[in-house]
């Protein structure tokens, strides 16, 4: 079968069977996978081999990262130090939703990691919401934020590599003159979203919904001093950063992970005995249940790319669309694929650079058809998805519907300011 109908066949029995038995995403994907491997014509064998590979890979990049988060997160509700750096918050915080969006967007680039900053800020997130439901909003704005940049800033994993393929000579710094204002304008376009279309009361009314009323467990006495020690993981993570890039010179993947190791050793080592003990046993379970349904995403997602879907739809797509949109129409695909957005640019950086669309597009919008491409589709195969599903707590349409759509209109408002600029300025 055409790789390409059996990933819609694939797509759409992934989304029912998610919607109607609520069977664990692991195991949903895991079967879609298998589903997809055979109608695409794959062995049984190659079709596991690929499950295994998959499932191995996304355990390397993200499983330290996950379970490091879920401990801090842990050892921090243990000793009530979220409560603590709500307090300290408070004294400075007047819009929460602004707060939220721009710190996961601020975070991405130092961190280089869209998910390790989202898993970074969700522990104080949480306690800065007045209830459920604006907590949820908030962790939607963190996730998409930094999303935002993570997919249009350089030097971040997304950009570098569609910037070494296809840059011809043109400087960083001229790429982010653009890039930069774009992603900000983008990121308000968002907040506006959630402002006027979130069905939650929260986003109508004052910040003052998003803020604890100070009746519960949350600390808002405003004489004390800086809660440092709460914060003490948070500034060893960020003080890690220039140490792990400059001074040990370590890869972009040594350096997301020993970041989280060292905040979450500083975790463990400030944490009373009871509280280390209750915290480790808690965010070793919380961070397993993440881990697999992430795993579960990029068993899928490879077994798609080994099928030859990316050639494949490249072959199909430029006998029927515009030069100018087959880098977004091809980054779409491979990101609704296999889930990851690093992913999408390496492949489409590969499949691009062998092709003459290249010699018509100025290296600028070309970048930016490609990020574009790459937010349009967040969906069943994206790792991001799941996690977010898992801490938001909230089902399937409604991570469509806050996640999804938002990432997909800031995809949108990218490929229109990308076809501009290839018109209007680098003709």
């Amino acid at each position: 079968m055409d790789p390409l109908v059996a990933f819609f066949i694939t797509l759409v029995l992934i989304t029912v069977f998610s919607l109607w038995y609520r069977i664990t995403p692991f195991f949903t994907l895991i079967g879609g996978a298998i589903l997809f491997g055979l109608l695409a014509g794959m062995t049984p064998d190659a079709t596991m081999l690929g499950i295994v590979e998959g499932v191995g890979r996304v355990f390397s990049a993200f499983g330290i990262i996950i379970l490091c988060g879920a401990i801090i997160a842990k050892l921090m509700e243990e000793q009530k130090q979220t409560e603590e750096i709500v307090s300290d918050i408070r004294r400075v915080v007047h819009h929460p939703p602004v707060i939220a969006g721009s710190s996961g967007y601020l975070l991405s680039v130092p961190v280089t990691c869209c998910v390790t900053s989202y898993i970074m800020l969700i522990p104080i997130i949480e306690c800065i919401g007045k209830d459920r439901t604006g907590r949820t909003v908030l962790l939607y704005l963190a996730a998409v934020g930094g999303v935002i940049s993570y997919a249009l800033i350089y030097p971040t994993p997304v950009v570098i590599p569609l910037f070494g393929a296809f840059s011809r000579g043109i400087s960083p710094l001229a790429f982010d003159a653009v890039s930069v204002p774009l992603s900000l304008a983008v990121l308000g376009a968002v907040l506006l979203y959630f402002r006027f279309f979130s069905p939650y009361a929260a986003t109508r009314r004052d910040s003052s919904a998003f803020l604890p009323s100070g009746t519960g467990d949350c600390i808002t006495d405003k004489t004390q001093g800086i809660h440092w020690r709460a914060w003490a993981p948070f500034i060893v993570i960020l003080l890690a950063i220039p140490v792990s890039l400059f001074l040990l010179k370590l890869s972009h993947v040594s350096m997301i992970n020993i970041i989280m190791l060292a905040g979450t050793v500083t975790a463990i080592s400030l944490a009373p005995p009871a509280a280390r003990t209750a915290g480790l046993s808690r965010g070793a379970k919380h961070g397993g249940f993440i881990i697999f349904d992430i795993c579960g995403a990029g068993a899928l997602g490879f077994v798609i790319v080994q099928s030859g879907f990316a050639s494949t739809a490249l072959n199909q797509m430029t006998l029927v669309i515009p030069v100018i949109l087959v880098p977004f129409f091809l980054a779409a695909l491979i990101e609704t694929a296999q889930g990851s957005r690093v992913v999408t640019a390496v492949i489409a950086a590969e499949v691009l650079a062998k092709s003459p669309v290249i010699s018509t597009i100025h290296p600028i919008p070309l970048i930016l058809l490609i990020s574009a491409g790459a937010c349009i589709v967040s969906y069943v195969t994206d790792p991001f998805f799941w996690l977010v599903q898992r801490t938001t707590g909230d089902d399937i349409r409604t991570v469509v519907r806050y996640y999804t759509l938002p990432i997909a209109l800031a995809g949108i408002l990218i490929l229109i300011v990308a076809v501009t600029l290839q018109y209007l300025v680098f003709r």
